[in-house]
């Protein structure tokens, strides 16, 4: 009498659930990713510009005219941002982001009234912006 062989690894249909099930967890977690990169360059974005704020004040203290980045000791592109300042607003355009923020504003202003700084960016959906953003 023979003894029955016994078989050693995954059925077709065991591998067909496992796949299905991958894809469904992928399509859960792709958009989820998405949308934490999104938030990561809008506050990425924020970060750089604030960095621009103290020499800013110090310009604007005295009276000098502030037309490019570099007047407040910052680059005009880095890797979240192209930056450009004027008088009165320090602004972030977001750059290799995903869709949801490419190419959306993020700004610094300070106010003449509350003399703080104000973060704006009414472009960009509330789920993106900063809990200190508008």
């Amino acid at each position: 009498m023979k003894t029955p062989k016994f078989y050693r690894g995954f059925t077709l249909i065991e591998l067909m659930i496992v796949v299905a099930i991958i894809g469904i967890l992928a399509a859960i977690a792709i958009p989820a990713y998405s949308d934490y990169q999104a938030r990561a360059k809008v506050t990425a974005g924020l970060a750089e510009i604030a960095g621009g704020k103290v020499a800013f004040e110090l310009k604007r203290n005295n009276d000098e005219n502030i037309t490019t980045p570099s007047d407040i000791e910052l680059a005009a592109t880095t890797a979240n941002c192209n930056i450009s300042v004027t008088n009165t607003v320090i602004t972030c355009e977001i750059i290799n982001a995903p869709t949801s923020v490419n190419n959306e504003s993020i700004t610094l202003q300070k106010s003449s009234l509350t003399d703080r700084w104000q973060c704006n960016a009414p472009s960009i959906d509330s789920k993106y912006k900063p809990k200190a953003c508008s």
